[in-house]
């Protein structure tokens, strides 16, 4: 019996201990897997460079003709021809619609009647007034009455010649609005008549900036309908007052259309370019991490131990970690921005997988999948 008690004993300390060696050795593993220093996370990098940047202000617009009206009848009648195409291009003075004017005409053929005989009795007068058989009184009158016949036939010779209504500039003529038969009262709309060989952009710049503009600037513009290309325009003139309501200052810029890609009324987006480059710091877009808080790039440096010593890795290499920099930043354009103050030339920065990485992380430079 007490050597069955004995055997029981000695196999419970065998498990006990086999447990308590397992246990150990599973903690210490894990203890290893913790505290195994991590492998270094893979990100895109570049080098802060300093170029020459040219200042562009950012600004929205919109083309306008140099020359563009809405024809429009001036006096009433019926239309008895239409004289275009919708979409022709037309020539100055060319004839656009005509109406009829049948009642004018006859009108025109009694007063030039009367004005003829009215020119016939002043002659009279006239003669009679050199031999003294007529008072002054009956030659003014004789010629007040000429007078009035005069203009009234010119009066209605006008009206005429606005029953015929003709291109006042050379350009492209819109869609009709007429058709032979229609009658057309004074202001009635016909088409619009637009000079595509310039046009304007009108946009405005805020107060501050009125110091840095002048004539004949630069402008840049592009329109959705063309992506990619740009036009060039420049500036003609600048608003003499400041709207009060948005404290921005109009400018107008002419722009060359000869191929009439643009038309008014487009959308565009302009950047107005000033003289002079200056030296800029300038990275990527990609590296930027914009937030409410402030902007800020992850910058790559040697990890160093508290000597100030360079830590490398199992090849010799130095171990490289990423430490997080805010930064002041200027202009964007082109996928670049400047980075006004916080980074130095020649300093790496992060490009891609930004948002694996903390402060302190170890990361290993790999431009092979760029984003």
């Amino acid at each position: 019996m007490l050597r069955r008690l004995v055997i029981l004993i000695v196999l419970f300390v065998v498990v006990v201990a086999g447990l308590g060696i397992y246990k150990a050795l599973s903690i210490r593993s894990q203890i290893a897997m913790f505290t195994a220093p991590k492998p270094p996370i893979h990100v895109g990098a570049t080098s802060a460079e300093q170029l020459q940047w040219q200042t562009r202000l950012p600004a929205i617009g919109t083309l306008t003709s140099a020359l563009g009206v809405e024809l429009t009848a001036e006096v009433s009648g019926v239309v008895s021809e239409v004289l275009f195409e919708s979409g022709q291009k037309v020539e100055a003075g060319q004839d656009l619609v005509r109406m009829g004017g049948a009642v004018e005409q006859a009108s025109l053929a009694t007063a030039e009647a009367q004005a003829e005989l009215a020119r016939l009795e002043f002659n009279r007068q006239q003669n009679l007034l050199q031999r003294q058989s007529i008072s002054q009184s009956q030659y003014d009158q004789a010629r007040s009455s000429l007078r009035q016949a005069t203009a009234r036939a010119d009066e209605l010779r006008a009206t005429l010649e606005k029953k015929r209504i003709q291109a006042p500039f050379s350009g492209r003529i819109g869609i009709s609005r007429v058709d032979p038969g229609d009658y057309l009262s004074p202001g009635a709309n016909i088409a619009t008549l637009q000079n595509l060989d310039r046009l304007y952009v009108d946009f405005f710049m805020p107060e501050q900036y009125y110091p840095q503009l002048a004539m004949g600037q630069t402008v840049r513009v592009k329109v959705a309908a063309f992506p990619g290309e740009v036009f060039e325009a420049r500036v003609v003139a600048i608003n003499p007052k400041v709207e009060a309501t948005s404290r921005n200052l109009q400018i107008r810029a002419s722009v060359a259309n000869p191929d009439e890609k643009l038309l008014p009324g487009m959308f565009a987006e302009l950047e107005l370019v000033l003289p002079g480059e200056s030296a800029q710091v300038v990275v990527p877009e990609t590296a930027m991490t914009f937030t409410l808080y402030g902007n800020s790039v992850y910058v790559i440096t040697p990890r160093r131990d508290e000597d100030g010593e360079v830590v490398t890795d199992e090849s010799g290499e130095p171990v490289l970690e990423v430490q997080r920099r805010f930064v002041k930043t200027g202009q964007r354009r082109d996928g670049q921005v400047v980075v006004l103050e916080g980074l130095q030339p020649g300093e790496q920065v992060v490009i891609s997988g930004q948002l694996k990485l903390d402060n302190g992380a170890r990361v290993a430079i790999d431009n092979s999948n760029p984003l």
